[in-house]
């Protein structure tokens, strides 16, 4: 089990991920897809990055716009691993021209 983060670890990798914020024990970003198939798609992608890395958000989807939240519930809060999978999120999202 993976250890959390304190505030200031998880200050520098927010810092990193400017389009993320914190929510208590989570990160969240809110993205919006050009089409609801284009969200659909995005969320299949980050549930196969998710799934390799054993690593799963929260997902919820609106319409075009798709919200997803790390934690890592089994160390009770944040670790490494929401931040590795918020930055593969990023990736994904760029390649489906989510904003």
């Amino acid at each position: 089990m993976a250890g959390t983060l304190d505030d200031d670890a998880i200050t520098t990798h927010l810092k990193e991920l400017p389009d993320w914020s914190r929510a208590g024990d989570e990160i969240r970003r809110e993205l919006k897809a050009p089409s609801f198939l284009a969200g659909i798609d995005l969320v299949v992608e980050v549930a196969r990055a998710a799934e390799a890395a054993d690593h799963h958000p929260d997902i919820d989807i609106r319409w075009r716009t798709v919200t997803f939240a790390l934690s890592t519930h089994s160390a009770g809060g944040l670790t490494g691993k929401d931040f590795d999978l918020a930055r593969r999120i990023d990736r994904i999202a760029t390649e489906h021209a989510a904003q």
